[in-house]
């Protein structure tokens, strides 16, 4: 490629990445994902969760990230500082705990009751004078762990600080009111398809007129946007935005209108009725998207399982408990509604990466409004091409 896609700062030029066809292989290549794998997942920063999930000393949660063959312990110490470790005794390498999340000041391994704390120090061992070894040099493997805007990020391979890392998406982050959020919903997805491909879903609204005609189609598309293309978008370095189109004058399914109404005054009370982004929608590297509006805090993360297989985890963040029959019908609704939208999604993700996986096509073709789906492959593309150079396998 001829131009550093990764260096673009840009509002609004949507040649500005150029009109090349891309390589059908990114999409499904075992090789290519290898290379992926090495050169953005293990030296990514990736959202792992959010600090409400350790609200007190002693308070943890276990991730699985499959591309790096690793279970990672989040936890906040007695010192009241977040860090991140192996799930893995540094004696035969057994798991600590299969707990997805819970509290407790050590972990002791199942096997040989090798037991540490909550800031990776050893504390004991049966017969440890026998190893003829320390416990600061049998303290548990951190992970580098970082905190921004209440979310929690973790990276392997980490070649800058996460603020830097950010840029200025950093600051956008901070202005809005996500680290208050106080708890959360949440569902996972396993799909056969490229993680790639289904991240590219949610970066383009070409499709939305066809395949969400009754769920997104009120407020998504109208006369002079029939495919209810966003309104801006911009680039800025790895990262990337775009603002969703506000319809001048909707036509709100009753649900829906009463769905919000009942949200309205718990809205109010935590201020979040006027936002500095309310339709600005953050795509951070390599694989999250943020909405915050005044109706929920939307995170999805997209993680790979494979060439053709991801997970994904959507979310959305609340500020304070149910307090109200209303409160709570309007967030249990704003889920069900998200789960909605992306229901009608999944079937059409898997046929794409049936058709791409079977080598009838060699390129995929991107029109101009979908940018964001241009601009995250060549982000990959140089990232590769980063790595090789640097390994000398280029």
């Amino acid at each position: 490629m001829n131009i550093h896609s990764s260096k673009i700062e840009c509002v609004d030029e949507p040649l500005v990445l150029g009109t090349d066809p891309i390589p059908a292989k990114y999409y499904y290549d075992a090789d290519w994902y290898e290379l992926e794998r090495k050169a953005v997942w293990m030296r990514s920063w990736l959202n792992v969760g959010h600090v409400c999930e350790l609200p007190e000393p002693g308070s943890f949660i276990r991730r699985e990230l499959e591309f790096a063959h690793a279970s990672v312990l989040i936890m906040r110490g007695k010192d009241g500082e977040i860090r991140a470790f192996h799930n893995t005794c540094t004696h035969r390498g057994t798991q600590l705990t299969d707990a997805a999340c819970g509290k407790q000041n050590t972990f002791s391994c199942p096997y040989h009751m090798w037991t540490f704390g909550t800031d990776g120090a050893l504390i004991s061992a049966p017969d440890f004078e026998r190893f003829y070894t320390t416990k600061e040099a049998q303290a548990l493997k951190p992970v580098p762990v970082d905190v921004c805007a209440g979310l929690i990020f973790l990276c392997f391979e980490p070649q800058q600080p996460l603020r830097e890392y950010l840029g200025s998406m950093a600051e956008k982050l901070e202005q809005v009111p996500l680290a208050r959020a106080t708890t959360y919903q949440e569902y996972h997805y396993d799909i056969d398809a490229n993680w790639k491909l289904t991240y590219d879903n949610f970066q383009e609204n070409y499709h939305l007129r066809f395949v969400h005609p009754r769920t997104a189609g009120a407020g998504g598309f109208g006369e002079g946007n029939q495919f209810g293309y966003p309104s801006h978008f911009s680039i800025n370095g790895i990262h990337r935005t775009q603002t969703i189109w506000t319809h001048p004058a909707p036509e709100v399914p009753p649900a829906m209108s009463t769905m919000f109404m009942r949200g309205v005054p718990r809205l109010m009370a935590d201020g979040l009725m006027d936002l500095p982004f309310p339709r600005e929608y953050f795509a951070l590297f390599p694989n999250l998207f943020l909405l915050c509006n005044p109706g929920q805090h939307f995170l999805h993360t997209v993680l790979p399982l494979g060439p053709e297989k991801s997970r994904g985890v959507i979310r959305l963040y609340w500020v304070g408990d149910d307090e109200t029959a209303s409160t709570r019908y309007f967030r249990e609704a704003s889920m069900q509604t998200a789960r909605d939208v992306h229901s009608e999604d999944v079937d059409i993700i898997r046929a794409g990466q049936r058709g791409i996986s079977s080598g009838a096509i060699e390129h995929i073709h991107f029109q101009e409004k979908e940018v964001l789906c241009r601009h995250l492959i060549e982000v990959v593309v140089e990232k590769v091409a980063e790595y090789q150079a640097e390994v000398g396998t280029g």
